[in-house]
């Protein structure tokens, strides 16, 4: 976030991220950004050093997300480079880490385990979508009904794969997640973009997403 509040500060329609960081320099929030990357690693540095794959992970973690900073108008791809840096490489690393390998550099995921990430990856996408259609970003530069159809589709797959995996898995961690996609496709009913500006918005769902972290961890803690 930090990273991307540098690049996005040298932006005057930013009005959002000029807010947040004013009386900072650039300067001083990539300080910020590199401390943050620093003290974070610095946590697990000792299964890094026993496991040099979770290095291999971490670099190629970095480099999306420096690419997703630098890159994030490019529509849908952005979505998924962001998906794969921040959900899916670093719950390969916590797989890794328990000693899950197969194929030497590939975690070893069952069929629940599948599931579950395909439908957190499916949540989080279209909530970035929401996300950048409140904030102006890539997908609101499209046409009103191309960036409305894009949310739809991407919205009926979460549905699909959330009904699918409730249905073979029976876990209830899925049931809630159906709620997500409906919700979405009725906000996006109508084509165009009444949604800029709308931090209110973006605060609920932000909100909605911790409730729902705080949800799967009680599921992890009771079985």
């Amino acid at each position: 976030n930090t990273l991307n509040d540098v690049i996005d500060m040298t932006d005057p329609s930013e009005k959002e991220t000029l807010e947040r960081v004013k009386g900072y320099s650039r300067k001083e929030i990539l300080v910020i950004s590199i401390a943050s990357f620093i003290l974070g690693t610095s946590c697990f540095m000792n299964e890094i050093l026993e496991n040099p794959l979770l290095a291999i992970y971490l670099i190629l973690i970095v480099f999306m997300v420096i690419f997703y900073c630098f890159f994030k108008s490019i529509v849908i791809i952005n979505h998924i480079i962001l998906g794969i840096s921040h959900i899916v490489l670093p719950w390969f690393m916590i797989k890794i880490n328990a000693g899950d390998i197969s194929m030497t550099f590939f975690p070893e995921l069952n069929l629940s385990e599948s599931l579950i990430l395909a439908s957190i990856i499916c949540v989080a996408f279209i909530g970035q979508m929401v996300h950048e259609m409140i904030d102006g970003d890539s997908l609101s530069k499209l046409k009103p009904k191309t960036s409305r159809l894009i949310i739809w589709i991407s919205c009926s797959i979460s549905l699909f794969v959330a009904i699918i995996s409730f249905v073979i898995t029976k876990y209830l961690v899925f049931v809630p997640i159906v709620f997500f996609p409906f919700g979405i496709m009725y906000i996006f009913r109508r084509p165009g973009n009444k949604l800029l500006g709308r931090t209110s918005l973006k605060d609920t769902g932000i909100l909605l997403g911790n409730l729902m972290l705080a949800y799967v961890f009680i599921l992890i803690l009771a079985s």
